[in-house]
């Protein structure tokens, strides 16, 4: 069974950093691709990050480019999101997902199985 499991989440000020981690487990990690997509409250969900199974390939929305860094440690089964320079726009609940990694898309439906989420909240 599959499982991915988000932490890192939280409250901070507009301009803060906050780390997101994402622990997988029931699934060849080291050959899948994996993403962080976010909700924001009522909003669809929508795509923030993805990175191919050896870390080289990664890609962003336009929305995050240059302030957030995807990464993984393959060794640990964990995907991380570094987010810089927060903004109260990227408030929202914040998702892993995996899928193959031959997966080139960015729509939720690439992606075969979701984390819980963890809420990051930024304040102005």
């Amino acid at each position: 069974q599959v499982q991915l499991v988000e932490s890192g989440g939280g409250s901070v000020q507009a301009g803060d950093s906050l780390r997101l981690s994402c622990v997988a487990s029931g699934l060849p990690f080291s050959v899948t691709r994996m993403g962080w997509f976010r909700q924001r409250q009522g909003k669809e969900r929508e795509f923030v990050a993805a990175i191919r199974r050896t870390g080289t390939s990664t890609l962003y929305s336009n929305s995050v480019k240059g302030r957030f860094i995807i990464s993984r440690n393959n060794s640990e089964n964990t995907v991380y999101l570094q987010m810089n320079r927060l903004k109260p726009d990227d408030t929202a609940v914040y998702f892993c997902a995996a899928s193959r990694d031959a997966s080139t898309g960015i729509q939720p439906t690439e992606f075969h199985s979701w984390g819980q989420g963890t809420q990051v909240t930024v304040s102005s």
